[in-house]
């Protein structure tokens, strides 16, 4: 039962597991981190508390600001207003949907609104006085971070796109943007797509025919499509381009073979730069006030005491409040270790940790109109910030909000927006930089441990197979154990084993040895006895004389019986290493052996199931010798009336012999030592003949001897016992 409760867990394992212990230092590392983001957080909190309190104070005393007039909707003029946009604006998904909440704004122009220009001088009169509406278009333009944004929905009833290897730009429908810098430069860009497609605008020189004095202006972006009765054109370009006029025209051609310009409908007379409309913006004054806190890396926001926004700076997206270099020197990287990082760590570590993203949308502002705790708290008078999360997301954002105060009452409040994403990032980094160094001393550490571990295991394991190989099979001692010179305690134990097996052989070959030399020490005395007696029976002649000398010469007899059993199997082992072996038909000679133990033993019944040809590599008298013992084995042991069944057949590539007898089970501790020497399991009063286990040892040596295998087993479907034993059968 010892082996099944054997310790599965070995040195090495337990070596690993006392090392796992180091565990707890990034969970140390991590709870200082954490408190380290703390105090981050606390410091980002005051910083924008602090941005909200020093642009409150600059509009503090400001009343003419928040004068609600300034913000209705524009009159239509040839001046273009631009309103404040308070998110991003997709300008590739072919709708305007995200312009909904100030379509409410949009201007139109249509047939009061057509020119006269150099490639149509007279279009404009005919279309007035004819009242043709077949080209119009509505206006809104909107700024946003810096960018101003505008959409046109033209609605033309012919489109004629530019061809695809045409150079001109004047010979279909277009676009042209006319606009003063702000160091007053009058600039000309044209749109003129080859069908739906992002915009690729060029600058026009002097002549709109000199098509070699076209530039392509990368900074204006949007996307022309179309719609049922017509177009649709989102853009955007920098506010930096811009000074205080802009204007937009659409020129129209109807006639795709003559491809000359009919009409042309504007904001306001786009080639004439002092007629050119002014760009009007509801918040000049906050935005100039505000606009020197634009670098604060935050969204700013100014509302009015209705919670209406007057103006909004910066994206929430990257308004992270820390300026952190996200993108590691490639050139100081090592190529393998980032693959393992990206493929194998990061993925680990984000199970864990969260992942900042800036792809969400922050609903709460998503209109005209802002509101929340913290803006009531604000107008009310008390500055005051907050942090919110997102629904649906794992990102946050810190807001603070200020009053900004105007004799004695609250005109508005001015909030400071920031996302807690850069400091997530920044936890996460250090926290990525502190689990893989710990990671590295743990994996160098472990893998000290563990080759100290394997080595001392190693060192053990083979002290184990040098003690399992030293006794064979049969018991027998055949090495010793080869001492180590370690001076640990592994090598001392080492060195005591090997000790203990000296002496051990010596012992055991003593054992081996004895039954030969008793066996040779005796022969001389018996012989003497014997010839004494055989004298004394030839001198005394009377009868109670002859029943002693009789009882001594059966002693002598069976005395001399046992000799001989002692020194049979000595005697076998000599001749099996001087014998040579032949080809043999096994089947053939236990057949012949059978016959003879049916005359030997007439009173048992003996069956055979033997089929030749069973053709082995040996001795037939050691067969012989073998089925004698086995026959003889089971006669001892045969119930009275039942049969003794010898088998015998060639079972794939082996040889199979099983001697088979009905009679008392063998113990279950006695199946692996039944065929060492001198062990014997027969009860004293069914001995005929002096046993000292020295029969079913010899089988064991005859087997091993044609390099087969022998064992007994029970029988499972009555009482009894089967000794089986295979050969390896002849190569053909």
């Amino acid at each position: 039962m010892a082996r099944y409760l054997k310790n599965p867990f070995g040195i090495r394992f337990k070596l690993v597991f006392l090392s796992s212990f180091l565990l707890v230092i990034p969970w140390l590392g991590y709870q200082y981190i954490l408190e380290m983001e703390d105090y981050l957080r606390r410091g980002q909190e005051q910083t924008v508390l602090g941005t909200a309190r020093a642009l409150a104070t600059a509009l503090n005393e400001r009343p003419e600001l928040f004068d609600e007039g300034s913000y209705s909707v524009a009159r239509e003029s040839n001046d273009l207003y631009v309103y404040p946009v308070f998110y991003p604006l997709s300008l590739d998904d072919s709708t305007l949907v995200d312009w909904q909440d100030y379509q409410r704004y949009e201007l139109s122009y249509g047939k009061d609104d057509a020119i006269g220009t150099e490639l149509n001088p007279w279009s404009p009169y005919a279309r007035y006085y004819h009242y043709d509406s077949s080209l119009n278009f509505k206006l809104l333009a909107g700024e946003f971070n810096r960018f101003l944004y505008a959409y046109l929905k033209v609605q033309d009833d012919q489109l004629v796109y530019r061809s695809p290897d045409s150079l001109s730009i004047h010979r279909a429908d277009f676009m042209q943007i006319s606009l003063v810098t702000r160091e007053g430069e009058f600039k000309r860009y044209v749109v003129a797509p080859r069908g739906p497609e992002f915009l690729y605008a060029y600058e026009i020189g002097a002549d709109m025919l000199d098509v070699t004095a076209l530039r392509h202006e990368e900074r204006i972006a949007g996307q022309w499509y179309e719609v049922p009765g017509g177009y649709e054109i989102e853009l955007r370009l920098p506010l930096t381009m811009l000074g205080d006029q802009i204007g937009f025209a659409i020129y129209d051609v109807d006639d795709s073979e003559k491809r000359t310009v009919t009409g042309v409908v504007a904001t306001s007379p786009v080639n004439d730069q002092p007629l050119l409309g002014s760009l009007r913006r509801p918040t000049p004054e906050i935005d100039r006030i505000v606009e020197g806190m634009g670098h604060t890396n935050s969204r700013i926001q100014v509302i009015d005491r209705g919670g209406r926004i007057l103006l909004s700076v910066g994206d929430i997206q990257t308004a992270t409040g820390l300026l952190l270099d996200l993108e590691p020197d490639e050139a100081a990287t090592n190529p393998y270790w980032a693959f393992i990082e990206e493929r194998l760590l990061q993925p680990l570590y984000y199970r864990v940790l969260t992942m900042p993203s800036n792809d969400f949308i922050d609903e709460l502002y998503a209109g005209g109109t802002v509101e929340g705790q913290h803006i009531d708290t604000a107008l009310q008078g008390t500055p005051t910030t907050q942090f919110r999360t997102l629904p649906d997301t794992q990102t946050r954002i810190l807001e603070a909000a200020h009053p900004i105060v105007a004799d004695g009452a609250v005109m508005g409040a001015v909030i400071v927006d920031q996302n807690m994403n850069g400091i997530r990032t920044f936890r996460n980094q250090a926290l990525q930089t502190l689990f893989n160094t710990i990671l590295g001393v743990m994996l160098v550490i472990s893998l000290g441990l563990f080759a100290f571990a394997s080595r001392i295991s190693s060192r053990i394991r083979d002290l184990r197979n040098q003690a399992e190989s030293i006794i064979d099979e049969s018991g027998r001692l055949r090495k010793s154990i080869v001492a180590s010179r370690s001076s640990d305690e592994i090598g001392d134990l080492s060195r005591s084993f090997s000790s203990i097996v000296e002496r051990l052989t010596q012992y055991t070959s003593y054992l081996e040895n004895m039954s030969a030399r008793l066996s040779h020490e005796l022969r001389t005395p018996v012989t003497v006895v014997r010839s004494s007696l055989e004298n004394l029976g030839m001198v005394a002649q009377d009868r109670e004389s002859a029943v002693y000398i009789q009882r001594a010469e059966e002693g002598i007899s069976r005395l001399n019986l046992i000799l001989t059993t002692m020194s049979e199997a000595t005697r076998l082992e000599q001749m099996l290493q001087t014998s040579e072996k032949e080809h043999i038909d096994l089947a053939r000679v236990i057949n012949g052996c059978v016959e003879g133990y049916r005359l030997a033993y007439p009173e048992f019944r003996l069956e055979s199931d033997i089929e030749a040809p069973v053709r082995i590599m040996g001795v037939p008298e050691y067969v012989a010798q073998l089925m004698d013992k086995l026959i003889a084995n089971a006669v001892e042991f045969t119930y009275p009336g039942r049969p003794i069944t010898i088998y015998c057949h060639a079972v794939k590539d082996q040889a199979v012999v099983k001697v088979s007898n009905f009679g008392p089970y063998l113990p279950e501790e006695m199946k692996g030592r039944l065929f060492d020497s001198m062990i014997s399991v027969r009860p004293q009063e069914k001995q005929r003949e002096p046993h000292l286990g020295i029969g079913l040892h010899i089988a064991r040596l005859v087997t091993e001897f044609h390099h087969g295998q022998i064992r007994a087993e029970n029988l499972r479907d009555a009482e009894g016992v089967a000794i089986i034993l295979t050969i390896p059968l002849l190569d053909e």
